[in-house]
């Protein structure tokens, strides 16, 4: 591959955050400190260390680790010293107050990451353009890619083109998108958005996460999301170690990765549950969110996958029809 001598690519992992989903956020800040030194040692650029997200506008986050709103002094005292991986947060709309984002050089977050689905790129753009005036580096992360309308996504192009994002994240939300798909993707994507840089975050409900990242690679696209072990909600995401083991950028080192996954993700992937397991394969295969196969997941009825697939496949039958 073409794309493994290039080195224009950054990893962006989202252990803390995505990973977050699976155990709400109840890392403690031991976990946190190793994880960013081990990322560092290995060469990645950038941690996602949680959400900047504020608890007055979050539902249970008084149940939810400091993760999920991560306060400025809180992050000084988890992070004493800053080392040459970049910090990164991730707001969604709607959930974060202005106010409780410093500017920059007040605060130890680097990168500010916008979430949103398409029908409100239009205020996702607002935040950013705010997070760019108080000197962040920022993203736009375009949500459930694979339900969105050509007209929608035509639309939303008009309006990213002209704003001040420095990244535009093509994200597989439910992990149903092959390779052909993401080449097809990246190809519109800089077609429609010549000026600007290009990210990708993959799940892995099809076992195409990795592969979906590494075409990304290949044709250019530069922020790659991923997670140690894979750790994310439901199927997980693009596993660190594998980026950090097959992208040939010399500074890349995966000893420090491994050690995280054998000292910490082991023992933790004993207790919570995450990864490519059937109910999430067949959610991804219909283009679905993960929510169903997740309930599923926490009942005792967990691995009647047979009588999963078939509720997803049987029409509902309307009370009349009965």
């Amino acid at each position: 591959m073409n794309a493994k001598a290039a080195t224009n690519y950054k990893i962006v992992d989202c252990t803390i955050r995505d990973g977050g989903l699976v155990n709400n956020w109840d890392f403690s800040i031991e976990f946190v400190q190793h994880l960013y030194n081990s990322l560092n040692e290995a060469g990645v650029e950038y941690m996602e260390i949680g959400y900047k997200n504020s608890p007055k506008l979050l539902k249970g986050a008084d149940a939810a680790g400091p993760w999920r709103f991560l306060d400025d002094d809180f992050l000084r005292k988890v992070i004493p010293q800053k080392l040459d991986t970049k910090l990164s947060a991730l707001v969604d709309i709607g959930r974060v107050d202005e106010s409780d984002i410093l500017p920059r050089e007040e605060s130890l977050l680097d990168l500010i990451r916008v979430a949103t689905y398409i029908q409100d790129v239009d205020k996702a753009l607002e935040l950013v353009k705010l997070f760019h005036e108080r000197g962040y580096e920022t993203t736009l992360n375009i949500m459930a890619l694979s339900n969105v309308m050509e007209h929608q996504l035509l639309e939303a192009f008009e309006q990213i083109n002209d704003s001040v994002v420095d990244v535009v994240y093509i994200v597989d939300s439910y992990g149903s998108l092959a390779p052909s798909d993401f080449n097809l993707l990246v190809d519109k994507f800089k077609k429609h958005l010549p000026k600007k840089r290009l990210g990708v975050h993959t799940h892995n409900n099809m076992q195409l996460a990795f592969a979906n990242t590494l075409v990304s690679v290949d044709k250019g696209v530069e922020l790659l999301d991923a997670s140690v072990y894979g750790m994310g909600r439901a199927a997980g995401n693009c596993p660190t170690e594998l980026l950090v083991a097959n992208l040939k950028n010399p500074k890349y080192n995966v000893r420090p990765v491994l050690d995280m996954i054998e000292q910490y993700m082991l023992p933790l992937r004993e207790k919570e549950e995450w990864g490519y397991i059937i109910p999430y394969m067949i959610t991804g295969m219909f283009d679905e969110h993960p929510r169903s196969a997740m309930a599923l997941r926490s009942t005792a009825d967990k691995d009647r996958v047979v009588d999963f697939y078939d509720k997803l496949t049987t029409p509902e039958v309307s009370p009349g029809q009965a």
